[in-house]
């Protein structure tokens, strides 16, 4: 912006004279501070310090959004996630109607006066030897930090790569990128059709008074040896079990022994479904088992 001298500057000086009288709505520009504070009549006997005036503002409006900032004690990673991520809205046939915010898709509030439905899968990972790989959600999760749930759960994003819905394929790329993002594991270790689609389950689950979940999930097995390598921001810890270790993991937790928690979602699927298809893993039937056309609904 070029400044001139004269009627250009005194008309610059007689619009922020109107602002100047009304200082109480525009706290920044007329602050107390000597860095942020301006006047028309400072304006015409310094008139340079008009052109500092953008990025000052700026800077100063920037901090106090951050500081009025909805949920501002949220994790940073956490809070990019929930306003940058946009999930797939579906309604209960799991036909796509929209997208929202990962932060809309779980807020109870929404949920519950909007209905918001949103897809997501969760991945359930074998080794060779049979063993299922469990994650402990780390501390800073929005939604159910620090419960011990599958291998990886998530959302397929609203893009055009995640909204495919012919087998599937939408679902089983998020998760190999999810699979890299939360567990280190690469995309050659998973490929996107080694993931085997076994069925959908709809559920909702409140987390606190705040957050929740309302999800029409796909259930992907697959049966790979891989490397992991946990993000801490969003993983806690990782462990690989067989099937009676997992049985004394869900006694422990029922009993309430040792803190443990675990995820809604897996909890459902654990007595519905896993321990039979488990078996069908052992036997390498799994594909045996798919019933993509069902959803099931859960509570």
């Amino acid at each position: 912006m070029t400044l001139t001298t004269g009627a250009g500057l005194l008309n610059t000086a007689a619009r922020l004279s109107f602002f100047h009288k009304s200082h109480h709505h525009y706290p920044l520009l007329f602050s107390n501070s000597p860095s942020l504070r301006f006047s028309p009549t400072s304006l015409i006997s310094n008139p340079t310090s008009f052109a500092s005036l953008p990025a000052r503002l700026s800077l100063s409006f920037n901090a106090s959004t951050m500081a009025d900032a909805p949920d501002a004690g949220m994790d940073a990673v956490q809070r990019r996630l929930m306003f940058e991520d946009e999930c797939i809205l579906v309604d209960e046939n799991d036909r796509v109607v929209g997208h929202d915010t990962k932060y809309n898709c779980h807020l109870m509030e929404k949920i519950e006066s909007e209905n918001l439905l949103h897809r997501a899968f969760s991945v359930f990972l074998f080794n060779s030897k049979n063993e299922l790989l469990l994650q402990q959600r780390s501390a800073t999760k929005v939604t159910f930090p620090l419960v011990w749930t599958n291998t990886c759960c998530s959302h397929p994003l609203y893009r055009e790569s995640e909204l495919i819905d012919e087998n599937s394929l939408g679902v089983r790329n998020a998760a190999q990128r999810k699979l890299l993002d939360e567990l280190g594991i690469p995309a050659e270790d998973v490929p996107v059709d080694q993931f085997i689609p076994l069925g959908r389950i709809l559920y909702k689950a409140p987390s606190d008074g705040k957050w929740g979940e309302h999800e029409l999930d796909y259930l992907l097995f697959t049966v790979r040896d891989v490397n992991v390598h946990p993000n801490p921001d969003e993983v806690a810890d990782i462990k690989y079990v067989n099937q009676e270790q997992l049985k004394e993991l869900l006694r422990k937790a029922d009993a309430g022994e040792e803190g443990l928690k675990l995820s809604p979602w897996f909890r459902l699927v654990v007595d519905n479904f896993l321990f039979k298809w488990w078996d069908n893993v052992e036997k390498g039937t799994i594909k045996e088992a798919a019933d993509m056309k069902t959803i099931h609904r859960l509570t």
